[in-house]
């Protein structure tokens, strides 16, 4: 990167499992994370939105973290840059900010040394990263992605249309990760496993088949994270109640929530976000798409 150009790297926010697809399933949605970054003496971050005002200021934000490690496996070191930082994804609600800043930070380091990464090895780096592959997934490809991560590496299938709308439910109260991950059971019986990987497998047939009907039975089936965690979030019982009422395909717990995503078929969207808003009058009720592309990067020439 030149001194007269300017990097834009545009990210798209997540949710993850859709119910039984834990910590494989992942959908890149219409909400985005927005670096404009600059050549500087220092490195320096500027939140520009509501959103990421309590962001760290310095080389202890996360995409700096993310890509400095990337520079430092491959021998190399970033220059100083000045970063604007623009966002409309909610922190810490289930709507990927932290993996969209994870391949934020890919990008940046790729783009600023010239790295040549593929999609592939992006996905290796934001994987290795982040744990599981579900949002990062859906942030680096777009549109629909599942995902298994071994010691092997990470194994992609990406679908970069599913023909769904989206009704986010999002409650003002934050909900760590970390936090509604200690509502798990360490261990399944075998029995109970092998079901809620056959609900998993089940949905992800039912998504790319369009059959909706099924799909959210198997959104409700989840054994896998959801009915421990019901409890953290009281939007998500009364959600379920309503998509049943209402005609909509499911609620699903958005990752780790609390925000909770009522998924409707096509053009079922704008009705189904009038009719939910009055029930949740303490919350966000917004109406979301599918993105279907994944975190792009562009170079602009700054004005003289």
């Amino acid at each position: 990167m030149k001194e007269d150009e300017m990097l834009k790297i545009v990210v798209p926010g997540s949710t993850a499992n859709l119910g039984p697809g834990f910590d494989s399933v992942g959908l890149a949605v219409n909400r985005y994370l927005t670096l404009d970054v600059r050549l500087a003496d220092e490195w320096s971050f500027a939140p520009k939105t509501a959103e990421v005002r309590g962001i760290p200021r310095g080389t202890d934000n996360l995409v700096y973290q993310v890509a400095d490690e990337v520079a430092d496996a491959h021998g190399r070191q970033l220059p100083g840059c000045a970063v604007d930082v623009y966002s409309d994804i909610p922190f810490t609600r289930g709507l990927g900010s932290s993996a969209a800043a994870v391949v934020a930070g890919i990008e940046l380091a790729d783009a600023l040394l010239g790295l040549g990464l593929s999609r592939e090895q992006k996905m290796e780096w934001a994987t290795r990263y982040e744990g599981h592959p579900d949002n990062v997934g859906a942030s680096l490809y777009g549109g629909l992605v599942i995902g298994c991560y071994r010691e092997a590496g990470v194994d992609v299938v990406h679908v970069p249309e599913l023909s769904v709308e989206l009704v986010a439910i999002i409650p003002s109260y934050e909900l760590e990760t970390k936090k509604a991950r200690g509502r798990l059971p360490e261990q399944w019986p075998r029995q109970r496993a092998v079901e809620a990987s056959a609900v998993s497998n089940v949905l992800v047939a039912a998504l790319l088949t369009k059959n909706w009907k099924l799909a959210g039975r198997m959104m409700a089936a989840d054994l896998f994270h959801q009915p421990y965690r019901k409890p953290l979030v009281p939007e998500l019982e009364r959600a379920e109640a309503l998509a049943a009422e209402y005609g909509a395909i499911g609620a699903v717990l958005s990752g780790a929530g609390p925000t909770v995503l009522v998924v409707a078929e096509p053009g079922a969207g704008g009705r189904l976000e009038r009719q939910l808003r009055p029930h949740f009058p303490a919350c966000e009720v917004a109406r979301l798409a599918v993105e279907p592309h994944g975190s792009r990067v562009y170079k602009l020439a700054l004005e003289a």
